[in-house]
Formats: structure tokens, C-alpha cells, sequence
């Protein structure tokens, strides 16, 4: 399912990974690979707080993941004006 979202992302587009989402990210997770080709056409970015809550590292993150707050994530909302959100 993961993968297949993942394919469907265009580049340049921004990706916010929030809630239990940001265990996707886990360097040692399954979707490492596939994250780290989006990263190369698409910025990744997680909230830090989420991050925090779950007791996850920025270090244990695949490569390429930018940590917002959730001013940032506003920030983001402003320049990508159409979302989409996959639960």
C-alpha cells in the first residue's frame, strides 16, 4: 500500500510525514529504499513533535527528511496550496 502511494507522488512535491506516519521514516523500515529515491525529487519533511512523542531520533531517520515544527507545517500548507492525505 505504502509503495504505491509513493508512486503517485510527483516531483516537487511535498511530502509531510505526521502522526504514527513518521514510523515510516525509520531508517531500519521497510520502506528505506523507496524513501530514499522520493527524497531525490521530492523534499520529505516529519514533525519534530511526533517524532519526539514516539521517542524516534533524527539520526534514526532515513536520509533526507527535514524536521518542521508546526509553523513550519503552516509555512508548507501556504506553498503547496492542494493537499492530499492518506491515512
Amino acid at each position: 500500500m505504502a509503495e504505491a502511494i509513493i508512486g503517485r507522488i510527483g516531483s516537487g512535491d511535498g511530502v509531510v510525514f505526521m502522526g504514527s506516519a513518521v514510523l515510516q521514516l525509520l531508517r531500519a523500515g521497510h520502506l528505506n529504499s523507496a524513501l530514499g529515491e522520493l527524497s531525490e525529487h521530492s523534499p520529505l519533511y516529519a514533525l519534530a513533535d511526533d517524532l519526539a512523542t514516539r521517542g524516534i531520533t533524527e539520526d534514526e531517520l532515513v536520509q533526507g527528511v527535514t524536521l518542521i515544527d508546526y509553523a513550519g507545517l503552516v509555512a508548507l500548507t501556504v506553498k503547496h496550496p492542494v493537499i492530499q492525505s492518506w491515512t
